[in-house]
């Protein structure tokens, strides 16, 4: 039997990380009161019962007070042989506090005041049990089908949990640089195919303008120069725990060059990938909605 606590910050994804695996076949339990944490575990590890093979219990910020009796809780479990995994979901305070706009919901911490308040006076109050984390999951990227493909995959599939997600972003300048980048990489200087007609219209998601960009010499060369790179740094980062690299590459609208260079490196990185890959189009239509807003 798997017992897994589930906590993170609230508005990262907690409860639907919870209702995947339930949908699972794992018992979950939501906001179990803390003191009832040790005699709950031992009765459910001690049944051996055809209908609860794996256990989930949420635990979060809404335990109040009693939040500070978990960390000794989880000591005396441990030392009693108790085998517990902890999932942490986490997300940047940028995407929680746009989380929380877009629901209209208060945050637990911030009832009356500001959610960035909230935010940083929960983070301090969990950080014990994001250090002792066994898997930390940030969502800050992730779209709902993400999480649970990456949900199943360790709960369910048993296979290793990797540590890093690595975000491939494509953006244009002209709308911002993407907030969460880690690293930013201006593909300007390459051939652009908006000045040729045929290809002005197109993206690059289609090949005729994949093969224009990468058929000069310069971004063959850029593309090498920037997987040999990111690969040297990758392994340093999953050694001093990052769990989510976003690498930002850069044209003028983020429709063409931008797009191309993503993909490329994201077929690059993903032929011995240890790690969890994803690649993102930020910009890639705003040009087109811009237009049929302004008609």
């Amino acid at each position: 039997m798997r017992f897994v606590i589930v906590t993170g910050i609230s508005g990262a994804g907690k409860s639907t990380a919870l209702k995947f695996l339930e949908d699972a076949q794992y018992f979950c339990v939501d906001n179990l009161p803390i003191l009832l944490l040790e005699k709950f575990a031992s009765m459910t590890l001690s049944m051996n019962s055809e209908e609860i093979r794996n256990v989930a219990l949420g635990v979060d910020v809404r335990s109040g007070q009693q939040l500070g009796d978990l960390e000794e809780i989880l000591k005396k479990m441990r030392k009693q042989g108790y085998q517990y995994e902890i999932l942490f979901l986490d997300a940047s305070d940028e995407v929680l506090i746009k989380r929380y706009k877009e629901s209209r919901r208060n945050h637990p911490l911030a009832p009356d005041g500001r959610v960035d308040e909230g935010i940083r006076l929960e983070r301090r109050r969990l950080e014990f049990l994001r250090n002792q984390a066994d898997y930390i999951i940030n969502t800050s990227r992730m779209l709902t089908r993400e999480l649970r493909k990456e949900i199943v995959r360790i709960f369910v599939d048993n296979q290793d949990f990797r540590s890093l997600v690595v975000s491939v972003v494509s953006f244009g300048f002209k709308y911002g640089i993407p907030s969460d980048a880690d690293l930013v990489f201006d593909v300007r200087f390459l051939p652009n195919p908006y000045y040729i007609d045929e290809l002005r219209h197109l993206t690059g998601e289609d090949q005729a303008v994949f093969d224009y960009v990468m058929g000069a010499s310069a971004a063959t060369e850029f593309a090498d120069k920037l997987e040999d790179m990111v690969k040297f740094l990758i392994p340093h980062y999953m050694n001093e725990g990052k769990n989510s690299l976003v690498i930002g590459i850069g044209c003028t609208g983020g429709k063409h060059r931008s797009v191309t260079l993503a993909r490329e490196l994201f077929h690059r990185l993903a032929s011995d990938a240890d790690y969890g890959l994803r690649i993102e189009h930020r910009d890639l239509q705003k040009d087109t909605l811009r237009k049929k807003n302004q008609e």
